[in-house]
């Protein structure tokens, strides 16, 4: 009789045994689940885009009454690039543009003076705020001048500067828009014999692709 009570006792134990056993390996927690990070943006890598606006230019020449002229109007172009992006948000980069002028004038006796394409390179120095990015530039640029009419048909390329700056700002992660203001400063040239300088105030309004 004790053997049997002994016996009994023994298997109650073993059963209670593998219950709390089997709790136990029950109530063991989860592993956590992986929480994925969204990429950080990053304005980093090469970029190709478009761009108008409008061109407020001044030429001076003993040619013109008064000495000098306007030469306004509508412009469009194109532009490549190319950024790095710092850890601690600074940006610097390198840029390319083409641009055509529509800032024709007529004068008497049949001579009109223009100038048509454009374009420049500039280093750019900017600091992002996450998917805005302030920046500036500067650089040569140059411009070709053209003079037409009656037994006259003349042109010159001038070379010279820019500086300006603007807002660069990223609607998704491969297409930004731009707003920038620039002055070109295009030097001296000499049209039909007559020399003259040429400088100009731009707005540029442009979008892109970032690769």
């Amino acid at each position: 009789m004790k053997a049997l009570l002994i016996l009994a006792a023994t298997a109650a134990m073993t059963a209670s045994s593998a219950v709390f056993a089997a709790d136990a390996v029950e109530s063991v927690p989860a592993a956590p689940a992986a929480v994925e990070t969204a990429p950080v943006f990053t304005w980093a890598g090469p970029y190709v885009g478009l761009h108008g606006g409008y061109a407020w230019g001044n030429a001076d020449s003993a040619a013109f009454i008064g000495g000098s002229d306007d030469f306004d109007g509508g412009r469009f172009g194109g532009f490549v690039g190319y950024n790095w992006q710092f850890s601690n948000g600074f940006v610097a980069g390198v840029e390319g543009d083409v641009n055509y002028d529509w800032n024709e004038n007529s004068y008497a006796g049949g001579i009109d003076i223009n100038t048509g394409f454009s374009g420049s390179v500039r280093g750019r120095v900017g600091y992002a705020f996450d998917r805005a990015l302030i920046f500036a530039a500067g650089g040569w640029t140059a411009t070709n001048a053209n003079v037409d009419g009656p037994g006259i048909d003349d042109d010159d390329t001038l070379h010279g500067w820019t500086i300006g700056g603007g807002l660069d700002y990223a609607f998704t992660d491969n297409v930004f828009g731009r707003v920038e203001y620039r002055y070109n400063n295009f030097g001296d040239g000499s049209l039909g014999g007559t020399d003259f300088d040429f400088d100009q105030h731009v707005i540029n309004v442009g979008i892109a692709v970032k690769f």
